[in-house]
């Protein structure tokens, strides 16, 4: 069986809007305005995005994010501090009563991660999923993922990484106090790849985008109608940039 979705190839956006456009996105979805929607996304300026449950202050070196013009949000999902630099990232969004929402959370990353999966195949890279929720080659993680669920609808997101700056990272990032900084970079860049040092040449944005869209249409069998945001959402997507993702109390505030 194939399965209707609407397909956003969207372009570089700011850690709020990109944000918004998410949630936008999941009501749409969710209030069957829309078909199940597969984004493919990027972002500008560089980001920081904590996880939904995480404390900013405890994760995030804000002075060294003002400085670099860095921007720092929280997301929907959980998941650790994730610093969005040369990416591709995802989402998908999909009604709960959708065949492949049918799934438990655990199931459903092992399901909808079979889309990195088999993008990453198609540039002749082998891959793995990894419980939780991690895409792994060659023993190193190149795809991290979190899911959220709300009122209806499931909305997964997740990054494809293009080449990785694990120094930069963290300058931007805290290191748990009981582990000195040089080893924890070291131990990061022996479990953390990315597609240029894979393939040995750089991945621009655009093939990445194109061979996840590939990717998810033979993993999950779907059958896409390209299109752009509906205006309203959009408006919503800058609304909730605006008002909500960027606001202190949302990022700052302990879940």
């Amino acid at each position: 069986m194939s399965y209707q979705f609407r397909l956003i190839i969207d372009t570089l956006h700011d850690a709020f809007y990109n944000m918004g456009m998410d949630l936008a996105l999941l009501e749409s979805v969710r209030q069957r305005k829309t078909l199940p929607t597969l984004r493919l996304y990027g972002w500008k300026p560089q980001a920081v995005s904590i996880g939904y449950f995480q404390g900013i202050e405890e994760e995030v070196d804000i002075p060294a994010c003002e400085s670099r013009g860095i921007s720092v949000v929280r997301r929907l999902t959980g998941g650790g501090a994730v610093f969005h630099d040369q990416e591709v990232t995802y989402s998908i969004v999909i009604p709960l009563d959708h065949p492949l929402a049918s799934y438990s959370i655990q199931e459903s990353y092992a399901v909808l991660c079979q889309g990195i999966i088999k993008a990453l195949e198609k540039l002749n890279i082998r891959a793995t999923f990894v419980p939780i929720n991690d895409i792994v080659c060659e023993g190193k993680k190149i795809s991290g993922n979190a899911q959220t669920r709300k009122q209806g609808g499931l909305l997964q997101h997740g990054t494809l990484l293009l080449s990785v700056n694990v120094d930069l990272m963290f300058e931007l990032l805290k290191v748990p106090q009981e582990k000195a900084r040089g080893r924890h970079i070291q131990e990061v860049k022996e479990r953390v790849t990315a597609l240029d040092v894979l393939l040995g040449r750089p991945v621009s944005f655009r093939e990445a985008q194109e061979v996840l869209t590939e990717g998810f249409a033979e993993a999950l069998n779907l059958q896409f109608k390209q299109e752009e945001p509906q205006q309203n959402e959009i408006e919503e997507a800058y609304k909730l940039a605006r008002t909500f993702f960027s606001s202190s109390e949302w990022n700052f505030k302990r879940r």
